[in-house]
C-alpha cells in the first residue's frame, strides 16, 4: 500500500508518517561538528558520558547506556532482566512485542505473556498484574514457567500515543513488585507523557527498575536512545549491548545531537500535543472519526457510510502528498518539530481535497 511505503514514488509535501522523520537541526549539526570524542568502547567518549549522566539524572536513574536505538534498548534490557526461558508481561500490542522483530523471545530467551487494555487503549490495570502472577505456581516445579518482569509502554504506540497517568503508572509498578517482578518501562515517548501530565519525565515514568527513552521520537535527534537503570544493571547491559554489536567508537558525534535536544527540544515538546489536538478537530470537521489525542498520535477512521476502508483513505492522502501510516484499523498522523502551523493548515487542506475526491 502506498501510505506505507517509505520510498513512495509520490512528493510528500507534508510528512506526518512519524516523530522519526525529523531532520536534525542546524544545532545539532554545529554540535555535531564541534564534538569532543574520544573511543567509547575502550576508555568511553566524553559526550557519550555526559549524554548518558545527564539523561539518568533526568530520569532519577543512577546510570545510562547510549545505544543506537529504541530497540536495541528493550532488548538489553530483557536480557538484564530475564534468565532463558522467562516469562515477562506486557500490554496487548505494545512495541516490544509486536515490533522488535520477536527478538524479545529469538535472542533475550524471554516468553511473553500479554496484559488487556482494561484502563483504556494501551493501559492494563493493576489488578491484571495481579491476576497474571496468580496464574503462576506459588511453588513452581523445575519445569515450570518463572515470570520475573513486567514491560509497560508509555506513551503506547500502538494505542495511538495514550498516556498511563502518573497515579496508574505508580499503582502498575506497586503491583508488580508486590508479586515479585522487576518492571521495565518502554518510554520512547515518555517526554510526550510528562509534557502532557504538566510533569518531569522521571514523575511520569515512576518507580520503575529501567527505563528507555529515546532521542528520535518527539526530540528531532538524527540517533539514539537511552537505557536508565541502577549502576550494576547498566554495568552488565553494557556487556550486552556489546554482545549485540552497538558498541560505538566516537560516538559522541550522536550523542551531541541528543544534548542539543534534550536543551531546545524537550522544553517544546507540547507544541506538538497542541498541534496534534488541532488536527484532530479538523478531522472531525470533515466527517472523520478522530478522537482528540493524549499527544503527539492522531488516529483517523473513515466516516462511518463512507464505505472507504483506513487503506483506501490512507492511499488517497499519500497520492495528495500527506505522509500517513495505516496502524490496525485507522490511518496514524503524527505531530513533530519539523511541522508548523503552516504545515498543519497545508496537510488538512490536503486531506480534505483528498477525502473529499475519495468518497
Amino acid at each position: 500500500m502506498p501510505s506505507q511505503r517509505y520510498n513512495s514514488l509520490v512528493p510528500i509535501k507534508v510528512d506526518l508518517r512519524s516523530d522519526t522523520v525529523t531532520k536534525p537541526s542546524q544545532a545539532m549539526r554545529q554540535a555535531m561538528a564541534q564534538a569532543e570524542v574520544g573511543d567509547d568502547v575502550i576508555d568511553r567518549d566524553p559526550t557519550v558520558r555526559l549524554l548518558e549522566e545527564r539523561t539518568a539524572n533526568i530520569m532519577a536513574q543512577p546510570a545510562g547506556l547510549f545505544v543506537p536505538s529504541g530497540s536495541m534498548s528493550n532488548l538489553v534490557a530483557l536480557m538484564t532482566h530475564l534468565g532463558r526461558g522467562d516469562r515477562y508481561f506486557a500490554p496487548r500490542s505494545a512495541h516490544i512485542l509486536t515490533h522488535e522483530l520477536g527478538t524479545a523471545a529469538w535472542l533475550a530467551g524471554g516468553m511473553a505473556g500479554e496484559l488487556p487494555w482494561s484502563l483504556g487503549p494501551g493501559i492494563p490495570s493493576p489488578d491484571d498484574v495481579t491476576a497474571a502472577a496468580q496464574e503462576e505456581p506459588a511453588k513452581p516445579a523445575y519445569y515450570d514457567l518463572i515470570a520475573r518482569l513486567l514491560c509497560l509502554e508509555n506513551t503506547h504506540n500502538q494505542a495511538g500515543g495514550t498516556v498511563i497517568r502518573q497515579a496508574v503508572a505508580f499503582q502498575l509498578v506497586d503491583a508488580a513488585h508486590q508479586v515479585g517482578w522487576s518492571v521495565h518501562l518502554d518510554g520512547a515517548r515518555i517526554w510526550h507523557a510528562a509534557a502532557a501530565q504538566g510533569l518531569t519525565p522521571s514523575q511520569a515514568a515512576g518507580p520503575v527498575d529501567s527505563v528507555t527513552v529515546c532521542f528520535s521520537k518527539g526530540l528531532g535527534a538524527p540517533v539514539g536512545s537511552m537505557l536508565c537503570a541502577p549502576t550494576g544493571f547498566i554495568e552488565q547491559a553494557r556487556r550486552w549491548r556489546k554482545a549485540l554489536g552497538g558498541g560505538m567508537r566516537q560516538a559522541g558525534v550522536l550523542a551531541a545531537a541528543a544534548l542539543v535536544a534534550l536543551d531546545q527540544e524537550l522544553p517544546r515538546i507540547d507544541q506538538d500535543r497542541l498541534r496534534a489536538v488541532r488536527l484532530a478537530s479538523a478531522l472531525r470537521e470533515l466527517g472523520l472519526d478522530s478522537p482528540e489525542p493524549d499527544t503527539n498520535i492522531v488516529m483517523v477512521r473513515p466516516a462511518a457510510g463512507s464505505g472507504l476502508t483506513p487503506g483506501q483513505l490512507a492511499a488517497a492522502w499519500a497520492a495528495a502528498g500527506v505522509g500517513c501510516l495505516v496502524m490496525g484499523t485507522a490511518v496514524r498522523l503524527v505531530t513533530h518539530r519539523d511541522i508548523d502551523d503552516s504545515a498543519l493548515g497545508q496537510a488538512v487542506d490536503l486531506i480534505a481535497n483528498a477525502t473529499r475526491q475519495a468518497a
